[in-house]
């Protein structure tokens, strides 16, 4: 008996992955490939990148099918989408070679089941389609815009972020609503769609982590081999993370520095803009990387892993890969949001700039809190967020949104 067949479009390339939306991507891709469906993965891909990448993709779906990617547009031609009804980040997927290839593929194929990762996909989605349509969300989009408007000290970009965040509250609760079923990230962002949306098939899977690839290591001796070193990871180019380091940069680092002269803070991450960099080098042992193939000796060359967020939205898949590896984390309540973790216990919680230097710097200094809260997290991890445990979960979904529409 054939299995039935699942669409999965994706706005991005997820490869390399370097951004926490690809790599949660992907670890639900592998969990599933071999399981109840037959995959197809439809992406924009270049020749280059469907030649490099072949192995990849081909462990995390039967099949793929590529659109042409449309070169980055000048942040000055980008300024013109803020006047048009979509949201900016939807009006950037929505172009013509990715509209084409998902109506046409739909269109020629019966496929039982289609995902759309990340709700920006739904406006490549067609009117009509017979399949069970599922939306999967890594975060409550207008929440972050409304976050970045709360926080924006430019009066001309509050504005700017207010207006965004009302078309993505309309573009969001419109597209959601279309959708045989919503998959969230965690059970917050659930009761947000069900309440806030009145959406009325909303399930969430657990944020997983591939435990074998981000395996423990104890977190290293402070010596003279080993100067006192925080890491930041994330991608540069993401609004929420160039105002989370920045925030670090001005309000926490300086308090580290003030009494420990000699420590480190290093941000891996690609594409951090030339103003983050040169705010950074005006500060003691501050580097940036840039891209890297991967993170983890970073985060095993660290003493504490900061997420020192300030607005964002779903999970961050991060916290659980730093936990996974043994790096201490300090995170603000926005960084850990939607994570089932326990503070001072896993991962040490501080919002107040004082609070999380004071962290930074416990962690610096005291090699039995970094051992404590190094094995307490990596315990919770693997009891509770292996990657194949939340891969089971969403084929479960898909499977149930099948049966849903079946029965329409």
């Amino acid at each position: 008996m054939s299995k039935p067949k699942l669409a999965f479009v994706s706005p991005v390339f997820l490869y390399p992955t370097d951004a926490g939306g690809k790599i949660r991507t992907t670890n639900i891709l592998r969990g599933l490939k071999g399981g109840a469906f037959d995959i197809t993965l439809l992406s924009p891909a270049s020749e280059a990148q469907k030649s490099q990448w072949g192995d990849a993709l081909a462990q995390v779906c039967d099949r793929f099918l590529g659109w042409q990617p449309v070169a980055e547009r000048p942040r000055w031609q980008r300024v013109f989408d803020l006047f048009g009804d979509l949201p900016v980040n939807v009006a950037n997927d929505n172009t013509a070679p990715a509209r084409a290839c998902v109506a046409q593929t739909l269109a020629r194929e019966k496929f039982d089941v289609v995902v759309f990762d990340f709700v920006h996909a739904a406006v490549l989605k067609p009117a009509q389609l017979s399949a069970a349509t599922v939306c999967f969300t890594h975060n409550v989009e207008a929440e972050i815009f409304g976050r970045h408007a709360q926080t924006a000290s430019n009066p001309l970009m509050r504005r700017v972020w207010a207006s965004q965040y009302a078309k993505m509250q309309r573009f969001e609760r419109e597209a959601l609503s279309a959708f045989t079923s919503v998959i969230a990230v965690s059970e917050r962002d659930a009761a947000f769609f069900r309440k806030d949306y009145a959406l009325p098939d909303v399930a969430d899977i657990p944020t997983g982590v591939d435990l074998d690839f981000f395996s423990w290591a104890l977190p290293p001796a402070v010596d003279e081999g080993s100067p006192p070193t925080v890491v930041f990871t994330g991608s540069m180019n993401w609004d929420a993370n160039i105002d989370g380091v920045t925030h670090f940069l001005d309000d926490v680092w300086p308090l580290v520095l003030r009494e420990m002269p000699q420590a480190r803070f290093v941000v891996v991450g690609r594409n951090a803009p030339a103003s983050l960099i040169e705010r950074g080098q005006k500060l003691s042992g501050v580097s940036f990387t840039g891209f890297v193939d991967d993170v983890r000796p970073y985060a095993h060359a660290a003493h504490a892993f900061v997420i020192p967020l300030r607005v964002g939205g779903g999970t961050r898949i991060k916290a659980f890969e730093a936990m996974a590896m043994g790096c201490p984390v300090v995170s603000t309540a926005i960084g850990i949001e939607g994570l089932d973790v326990t503070p001072d216990e896993h991962y040490l919680l501080r919002d107040a700039p004082q609070d999380q230097a004071n962290a930074v710097l416990a962690l610096l200094r005291d090699a039995d809190l970094r051992e404590r809260i190094s094995r307490q997290a990596r315990q919770c991890v693997e009891d509770r967020y292996g990657h194949r445990v939340a891969a089971d979960v969403f084929e479960k979904i898909c499977l149930s949104a099948l049966t849903k529409r079946r029965s329409v």
